[in-house]
C-alpha cells in the first residue's frame, strides 16, 4: 500500500507547500523545541528544595527528573509514528497545549506523588514536541532551507539545556519552587498561539482510507525501553540483580518488538527503514555522539571539584561554556549545510569531537581551568555541527509520510545515548578513580578517571567516523 498523505489523495514523493510566512513558522517551532529541553534541565536545580518542601529523600525526589525523561524515551516513537497518521500540526499543537496544562500543574501540586504524575504528564507533551517539531520543518521550510532550520533548532535546544539552571536557581530564589514550572506557562501559551497561526494545516486523509495504529508495537516498544532506562538508571551505584534483571527483560522485548513489526499489517516502524545505510548509521552516530556529550555534563563536574577544586559557582560557570559554544555553532553549521552538503560537515563535527575528546584525556593536570574548557569547545562545537548535519540528512533522506517516526527514532537514539552516557560511562569514570586512589592523591585519581572515560569517549567517535565513512560510500555505489 501506498504512503497516505493527507491531501486529499494518495502520493508518494509530493511535498507540502511551504508556508509563505516561514520566519514566523520557524520561530514556533523553535520556541517548541526550546521549551522541550529547559523542561529538562529547569527542575534539576530545584531538587534539594523539593527534598525540603516535601520533607523526601533525594532518591524520591529525583522522580521529578526520572518521569519527565522517562516519558519522553517510552513514548518520543509513538508520538512520531501518530503524528504522521492523524496530522503532526494537530498533535504538535496538541503536545504543546498538554505541556502547558501539565506545567501549572507541576506548580500547584500539594504531594510529591502528585508533582511526579504531572512531570510524566509534562514529560508526554515533550515528547510530542521533540517528535513532530523536527518532522514540521519538511512542511513549513523550504527544502533548500533545511539545514538552516536543522541548526536553529539545535541552537534552540542548546540554550534551552544551558538555561534552565542558571534561570531554575534565580527563580526558586526570589519566588519559590513553583515557579520554576509557572514560568513556562506565558511562554507555552505564546508558542501554542504562534504554532496554531503559523503553521501549515495538515493534509486531509484519502477518501476510504482506514487510519491504522499499531497498539501492539508501541506497548511492546515503551515497556521495552522503560526496562532499559530503569536499569540503566543504577550502574553508577553498583549494578545490582533487579538492573540485570530489567536489561535482560529491555533485550527480550527488544526480540519480541521486531517479531511484531515484521508481522504487523501497519507497524510502528517498518524495519525495511534501517536498511537504507543513512538512516540506521543516522540513528547509530547519534547514540554514540550523545554518549559522549553526557559524559562532558556528568563527570565534569567531579573533575573541576576534586581535581581542580573549583567551587559550586565556578564549576557551574566553566560549565555553561560548552552549550554556549553549542548554542552559537548550531547556525553557522546549518547555513554550512545548505551551502556545501551535510556529509563533509557531519565528518567534521564528528573529527573534532574526536580530536576534543583525544585532548581532553591527554591534557596534563597542571593546565587547570583553560586545559578543560579548550578541549570542552572543541567537544560541544563538534556536536553542533554533527547534530545539525545529522538531522538534515535523516530528514531529507526519509520519505514525506514517515517524517514523524523518523523524527522520534532521532530523539530517541539521542536519548538513548545520554541514559547510556550518565550510567556506562559515570561507572567507567568511578572505576578508575577508585583504581587510581590506592597510589595517587584524590585530584590526580580524579583526573585518571577524567583521562580513562574519555580515552572511550575518543575510541566511540572513532568508531562513529567509520560508521559515516562506511554509508557514505554505500550510498554513493547506490547511486546511478
Amino acid at each position: 500500500m501506498k504512503p497516505i498523505h493527507f491531501n486529499g489523495h494518495v502520493d508518494a514523493n509530493s511535498e507540502a507547500k511551504p508556508t509563505p510566512a516561514v520566519p514566523w513558522a520557524l520561530l514556533s517551532l523553535s520556541l517548541s523545541m526550546l521549551l522541550a529541553s529547559l523542561g529538562t534541565s529547569i527542575a534539576n536545580v530545584g531538587l534539594p528544595t523539593l527534598a525540603q518542601s516535601f520533607n523526601a529523600s533525594f532518591q524520591q525526589v529525583q522522580w521529578v527528573v526520572v518521569a519527565y525523561l522517562l516519558a519522553i524515551t517510552t513514548l518520543i516513537v509513538s508520538v512520531g509514528r501518530l503524528g504522521d497518521l492523524i496530522g503532526r500540526r494537530r498533535l504538535l499543537l496538541a503536545g504543546i497545549a498538554l505541556f502547558t496544562i501539565a506545567s501549572a500543574l507541576c506548580g500547584l501540586a500539594p504531594t510529591l506523588g502528585l508533582l511526579i504524575a504531572a512531570r510524566a504528564a509534562q514529560g508526554l507533551g515533550a515528547a510530542i514536541m521533540m517528535a513532530l517539531t523536527m518532522a514540521c520543518v519538511g512542511e513549513a521550510v523550504p527544502k533548500s532551507r533545511t539545514g538552516s532550520a536543522m541548526g536553529l533548532l539545535g541552537t534552540m535546544s542548546a540554550i534551552g539545556t544551558a538555561l534552565g539552571p542558571t534561570l531554575g536557581g534565580v527563580l526558586i530564589a526570589g519566588f519559590a519552587w513553583p515557579a520554576i514550572f509557572h514560568a513556562m506557562v506565558p511562554l507555552g501559551l505564546l508558542t501554542l498561539v504562534l504554532a496554531h497561526r503559523q503553521l501549515p494545516a495538515d493534509r486531509r486523509a484519502a477518501t476510504g482510507e482506514r487510519i491504522v495504529f499499531d497498539h501492539l508495537g508501541t506497548v511492546l516498544l515503551a515497556l521495552t525501553l522503560a526496562a532499559y532506562a530503569l536499569a540503566m538508571t543504577g550502574w553508577p551505584g553498583g549494578f545490582a540483580p533487579l538492573n540485570l534483571l530489567l536489561l535482560i527483560t529491555a533485550l527480550a522485548g527488544a526480540g519480541l518488538f521486531a517479531v511484531a513489526e515484521s508481522k504487523a499489517a501497519a507497524p510502528l516502524i517498518r524495519l525495511a527503514m534501517f536498511g537504507n545505510p543513512l538512516l540506521s548509521a543516522g540513528f547509530a552516530m547519534s547514540a554514540l555522539v550523545t554518549t559522549v556529550v553526557m559524559a562532558t555534563l556528568v563527570i565534569g563536574p567531579f573533575h573541576l571539584s576534586g581535581a581542580l577544586a573549583l567551587d559550586a559557582a565556578q564549576v557551574g560557570l566553566v560549565m555553561s561554556s560548552g552549550p554556549i559554544v553549542a548554542a552559537l555553532a548550531g547556525v553557522p553549521a546549518g547555513h554550512l549545510i545548505d551551502r556545501f552538503g551535510a556529509e563533509g560537515v557531519t565528518m567534521a563535527g564528528l573529527g573534532a569531537m574526536a580530536a576534543g575528546s583525544a585532548i581532553m584525556a591527554l591534557v596534563p593536570l597542571s593546565f587547570g581551568i583553560p586545559g578543560y574548557i579548550a578541549p570542552l569547545v572543541v567537544i560541544t562545537g563538534g556536536y553542533a555541527f554533527f547534530q545539525a548535519a545529522n538531522n538534515t540528512t535523516v530528514m531529507t533522506t526519509i520519505q514525506p509520510a514517515q517524517r514523524g517516526v523518523a523524527s522520534g527514532l532521532l530523539n530517541l537514539s539521542r536519548n538513548l545515548g545520554l541514559i547510556t552516557g550518565a550510567s556506562a560511562m559515570g561507572a567507567l569514570f568511578a572505576h578508575a578513580s577508585v583504581s587510581s586512589a590506592a597510589t595517587t592523591s584524590a585530584a590526580q585519581a580524579v583526573a585518571a578517571g577524567m583521562r580513562a572515560t574519555f580515552m572511550v569517549g575518543a575510541t566511540l567517535m572513532v568508531i562513529a567516523i567509520a560508521v559515516a565513512w562506511k554509508s557514505q560510500a554505500m550510498t554513493r555505489r547506490r547511486l546511478p
